[in-house]
């Protein structure tokens, strides 16, 4: 039996951000996945950064699988051209079902959706329901405020300092490929 593909979770902005070096990573890690033959696992939406992921992975050959809740079709723009679409109809299940379906979690610059899809597979971790790497896509410095307060927690005494080795801060996507490895 051949072995599977390596499945991708990938949480992001359904916004552009400020910063063109946003999309451009964005593309380049859909571009990755796709040259890689892995599995994109993402939100199912057609804008902002996540929009940028998934149509360069689609546009590359990726194999592509979103899921989206009833309640943000619209919002989002529901990418209803892609390998498996899976519409749900809470946030939670959501992030379940993404994250059940993935080996690896990476997180690209995002507002307080990415913020929360981070958090719960990162207390995920810190109980003991998954060991799956997670990776912050640390763009431009992007995600330093929350490694810092990451480490503000653990510093006042409210997190052991495991917490820290459960994610991982990579600045590009040729980083990300490397520690990845084959």
């Amino acid at each position: 039996m051949p072995p599977t593909k390596l499945s991708l979770c990938v949480f992001c902005g359904s916004r552009s951000g400020r910063s063109a070096r946003f999309g451009a990573a964005a593309r380049a890690l859909g571009e990755l996945i796709a040259r890689r033959d892995w599995r994109l696992v993402y939100g199912a939406g057609d804008v902002g950064i996540m929009g940028e992921v998934a149509r360069a992975a689609q546009h590359a050959g990726a194999d592509v699988f979103g899921v989206i809740p009833t309640h943000l079709m619209q919002a989002e723009a529901g990418k209803r051209d892609i390998g498996q679409l899976v519409v749900t109809e809470t946030m939670h299940e959501r992030k379940k079902i993404m994250f059940t379906n993935s080996d690896v979690i990476v997180v690209l610059p995002g507002g307080a959706g990415t913020l929360d899809e981070f958090f719960e597979v990162l207390t995920w971790r810190q109980i003991g329901l998954h060991a799956r790497p997670i990776y912050l896509l640390d763009i431009d410095g992007f995600w330093q405020p929350l490694v810092a307060l990451v480490d503000h927690v653990i510093a006042q005494g409210f997190a052991d300092p495991s917490l820290r080795s459960f994610f991982t801060t990579v600045e590009t996507v040729e980083e990300l490929e490397a520690t990845l490895g084959a």
